[in-house]
């Protein structure tokens, strides 16, 4: 019997999906910086420099982590928080949380449609933007992620171990590019980005199933 593997977890503006929905697919950075792609961006500049012209994976030397879609294995991520603070002096983005959406998808079907066709993945320990991040390939590692920094909702502060918020920020990454069509269910804010998100859907063949997931974000 297959093990079952959790969700994970891939954030976006929401201004980003109408074309997801046209291309088919989520992709890396190196494509969404590249201009290609219509859209706001929220991640912070010098990091995804990083990312893109330095940090390559144990796993696969010749693959940097730029080249690959980012998943957090939770919502309400650390990079979230950063987002809804809205204070950090290299964060370019000032729009807060609530347009920021989460894609669920289940990790036994990424690993499954990235086998079936040749797309390499891995898996890191904490930020994959960090000079410091050990990465895996395979399922049975999986077992070294910080479970219990990664399910964390308090993870900085008076009492809490770094080790927390270093083990929330742990990544799924997988090479280039992810199907739209395994996106199953989309998590939001407010209503009011429920019905903006419907109404993106209504334009396409696959519709994940939309949530108001308050709890995914921060007060």
């Amino acid at each position: 019997m297959k093990t079952k593997l959790p969700k994970i977890y891939h954030i976006v503006h929401i201004d980003r999906l109408p074309s997801i929905i046209e291309e088919g697919y989520l992709w890396c950075d190196a494509k969404v910086v590249s201009g290609e792609l219509p859209g706001t961006s929220i991640g912070m500049d010098d990091i995804k420099k990083r990312r893109l012209e330095e940090l390559t994976l144990n796993s696969y030397p010749d693959l940097h982590v730029g080249d690959c879609v980012p998943f957090y294995f939770c919502p309400r991520s650390v990079m979230l928080y950063v987002i809804y603070k809205s204070n950090h002096t290299k964060l370019r983005y000032h729009g807060g949380q609530e347009p920021i959406v989460h894609l669920e998808v289940d990790l036994n079907t990424a690993i499954d449609w990235a086998g079936r066709n040749g797309i390499r993945w891995a898996f890191t320990l904490s930020n994959a933007g960090a000079r410091y991040s050990d990465d895996y390939s395979d399922v049975a590692s999986l077992n070294k992620i910080n479970w219990k920094a990664v399910h964390a909702n308090h993870w900085s502060g008076d009492g809490v171990s770094p080790a927390i918020k270093e083990g929330k920020q742990a990544e799924f990454l997988i090479e280039k590019r992810f199907p739209w069509n395994l996106v199953e269910r989309i998590g939001v804010i407010s209503d009011g980005i429920y019905r903006r998100v419907t109404r993106f859907l209504s334009t396409g063949e696959h519709r994940p199933i939309v949530k108001t997931k308050r709890e995914w974000y921060y007060e």
